[in-house]
């Protein structure tokens, strides 16, 4: 094997077994570390130097993404002026491998002096920081996946996954939801995904593709072919729906040799179609037609009359595919 691929698969082992390791360590301390946020009424400072404050700052910003209102402070700056950013009820989780960053241990007085809880997670129990904390999450690994075992590879590896961890634990005590997750990622795919319905994306009268029952098959190809919906409602006499016709149910009753000139449509008709209301969420809905193995959708109204329609490729255009 490849030196590279060698070296690189042993990386992935070392860091693999490293967070294995970390089950360990959800004790008593950990559920404690959990409860504390939960029950903190300002926000979570988490801080960190180093490769230590880079995961810190991930860490940060996983818990403000899910719920729980976190961001990152750096020590050194911390103490010059950012200690001011600190209120009544804070959490602060200082991250340490060894429990002995002085620009952490220089911060903890003032921390105890405010009567802020403190939360330490670093790779040693019996460190000042581990010591001088209200709750200490032990991030312990058996050895780093660097070679000369110096830089922070699998320490930090286990550090991230631990705070995601602390992360999911809490949102899910929160019961933070998809609608919650959303309202904090409003830009993008995710907030595409999550928060538009339908009606944002349908099309609406008069471009629905509309035809009565009555209507011969011709009239229905030209108003499938006017709308470019790939498919046609079909109304009854008070405006409800009573199927649709598709270009799928063009190829199946070709070889029926049809007159499309007098056979109504709703001889040729599909009657058990597949619906949805203007309020579905469009991710509910792409998944519905896919399930289904359909490429178009109709929207009712409350009295089963379509009021929308819309296929895969207005999906497409949304974002949402």
């Amino acid at each position: 094997m490849n030196a590279f691929r060698q070296q690189a698969l042993e990386v992935l082992r070392i860091e693999a077994n490293a967070i294995t390791q970390l089950e360990q360590f959800l004790n008593e301390d950990f559920e404690r570390a959990c409860t504390l946020i939960l029950q903190n009424p300002g926000k979570v400072i988490v801080s960190g130097i180093g490769k230590s404050g880079h995961i810190a700052n991930k860490i940060a910003a996983t818990l403000a993404s899910t719920g729980t209102p976190a961001f990152f402070v750096h020590p050194g700056e911390a103490s010059h002026g950012d200690l001011g950013m600190l209120s009544q009820g804070d959490v602060v989780i200082a991250i340490s491998n060894s429990g002995e960053t002085s620009e952490l241990l220089t911060i903890v007085p003032v921390i105890k002096r405010m009567g802020l809880t403190l939360i330490a997670m670093t790779g040693n129990p019996t460190s000042t920081l581990a010591q001088l904390a209200d709750v200490h999450i032990c991030v312990s690994v058996p050895q780093e996946a660097c070679p000369l075992g110096l830089a922070p590879t699998a320490s930090t590896t286990a550090t991230l996954a631990m705070g995601d961890a602390l992360a999911v634990a809490v949102l899910d005590a929160r019961g933070f939801s998809a609608d919650d997750f959303a309202l904090s990622h409003p830009g993008g795919s995710l907030g595409r995904k999550l928060l538009l319905r339908l009606e944002d994306i349908m099309h609406k009268p008069p471009l629905v593709p509309i035809v009565h029952r009555q209507a011969s098959i011709k009239d229905a190809l030209l108003e499938i072919s006017r709308k470019g919906l790939g498919m046609t409602t079909v109304i009854n006499d008070n405006g409800s729906l009573a199927g649709i016709f598709t270009d799928g149910d063009l190829r199946r009753i070709l070889d029926q040799r049809l007159d499309i000139h007098s056979t109504a449509i709703e001889h040729v008709m599909t009657v058990k179609c597949i619906t949805a209301k203007a309020d579905m969420l469009a991710a509910e809905a792409l998944n519905i037609m896919q399930q289904k193995k359909i490429n178009g959708l109709i929207i009712l109204n409350s009295q089963s009359e379509p009021i929308g329609a819309m296929n895969m490729h207005d999906l497409l255009r949304a974002g949402v595919l």
